[in-house]
Formats: structure tokens, sequence, C-alpha cells
């Protein structure tokens, strides 16, 4: 081969080799694994073979899969956290998950300081970001934190005294999760309506929502599918928050009531259900 050939062949291999990459990624699968641990808690395996976990409440979370409760090496390995905010149903076993598997815990700044500085996870274990703000836990995985409207506040057992402390955990967030194969989405955490959800909507354009439904604490069946259909339209959603506590009355029912009309497809899950999107 000539000089000339070698370099017309090098340059092919320039324009080829995203493609040639891109279609050998596709065919290595181009599905996304989810799995509800109950309240607002997700295992994702992503088309890459990545697994995050989002609000892990599973020892002390009464609609936690059983097998997982006493033992949370049965989640299996995990390769990063998302964290929404600091309250005990959300936060729940994230720290010993972190731990537990060596993995970043990405979440509000002002939430994953205190969390270092009470010991709660090491320092090269937290990683802190806020609105806007964006991260890449792995190549193709990109997750920016978005608005919502609620509050945080880290409960905290102070070993030397065996009282329980309230410590100030900042802003909660949502995350519009970016995967490898392109599919966006937005996990909300715990949040009320906001005007805004309109231009995250629009912006973002997530094709997947997961939604709180519960109300008292957050937006009520009604609430969310408002945000759904004037705002949002996504292509699809996951109702959650609810239906573990009490305190938090929308049903599923009234959630598919309240949706009637809209083309937006509704995943109704069950805890410890796994599907594929």
């Amino acid at each position: 081969m000539n000089y000339k050939n070698k370099v017309l062949h090098f340059l092919a291999l320039i324009v080829l080799c995203p493609v040639i990459l891109g279609t050998a990624f596709a065919q290595s699968g181009s599905k996304t694994e989810m799995q509800w641990l109950g309240q607002a808690g997700f295992k994702i395996k992503t088309p890459g073979g990545k697994v995050l976990v989002i609000d892990p409440w599973i020892t002390a979370g009464p609609k936690a899969p059983a097998n997982y409760k006493n033992d949370l090496s049965a989640l299996g390995k995990v390769d990063f956290l998302l964290v929404t905010h600091a309250h005990v149903d959300h936060l729940g076993d994230a720290p010993a998950l972190a731990k537990l598997n060596e993995a970043i815990l990405y979440g509000p700044a002002d939430m994953v300081t205190p969390l270092i500085t009470l010991g709660l996870i090491p320092a090269n274990l937290g990683y802190r970001f806020n609105k806007t703000g964006f991260v890449t836990p792995s190549p193709g995985i990109k997750v920016t934190a978005v608005k919502a409207e609620h509050s945080s506040l880290i409960v905290w057992n102070n070993p030397n005294t065996g009282k329980n402390e309230s410590h100030p955990a900042g802003e909660p967030v949502g995350y519009i999760i970016q995967l490898e194969n392109g599919l966006k989405i937005w996990h909300m955490g715990d949040t009320g309506l906001f005007g805004d959800m309109e231009f995250i909507g629009k912006y973002y354009k997530p094709d997947l929502v997961m939604i709180p439904i519960g109300g008292n604490f957050t937006m009520n069946p009604e609430d969310a599918a408002y945000a759904l259909k004037n705002w949002i339209k996504p292509k699809a959603v996951i109702p959650m928050h609810y239906n573990s506590n009490p305190m938090t009355k929308g049903t599923l029912a009234e959630f598919e009531e309240a949706m009637k009309g809209s083309d937006i497809k509704i995943i109704p899950m069950k805890e410890g259900q796994s599907i594929e999107y």
C-alpha cells in the first residue's frame, strides 16, 4: 500500500469508527432494565451494563423487596448512586450501598457535604453538584440535576449521645438521566407542582418520567396528571411514591382515572417488579 492509499485508509477509519462502534453498541443491548424498590427507589441497568440505584429505602422500607431487606449485597454490583434529597425514605440505604460497593453517591451539594462531615460516607464517595449542573458517571451516561419543589433534612443519630439530631441538607432535586442509547428518564424525586416543569419538559425532552402521586408530601394523582398532560408530555410515565406511607393516600387507580384522554403510556409497577424499556 503506497503512502496515498495509507492516508486514505486512515481517513476512512476515522470516519467509520464511530459508526462501527455505535452499531456494535446498539447490538449489544438497547434495552434498559428497571426494578422498583418501593417508594421512589429504583435500580436501573443501563444498555451499556452499568447499574445505578436511586433513592434506595430498602432495609426500613415497608414495601421494599424482601430478598434485599436483610442483605443489601443481594442487589448485586452497584456502579453509582443518585439521591434526590435527604429524607429517610430517599437517602435510606444509599450511604451503606456506597460503602459496600465503593460507589460514588451523587447528590445535591448541601446534602452531600453533611453526609461527609457527619461521617456517613467517606469524602471520596461523595460528589456534590446542583440544579442545571451535570455529571457523567460513566461514558455515555449524563445526569443533570433539575428543580424539585420540596424540602430536605438529615436526621442523624449521634453515637456520642444516642439522640437523634436534625441537620439541614440543602435543597432537593430531580434528575434527567440520559443513557447510552439516548433514552432520557426524568426521576422527579419528591415534588409538588411548579411552573418550570413545563420548561424542563421542553428543554430536556424526557422520554420517560418517574413521578410521585401519593399526595401530602408531593403531588397527588390529579396534580401529577395535570403536569404530565399539560406541561411535560413524555412518551411514558411510571407512577411512584405511593402505597408505602399511610399519609400518602394517592392511588394508582386515581392516577389512571386522572390520566384518561391522554396518549401518554402509563407503566404501572409493583414493588420488586422489573421491566425492560
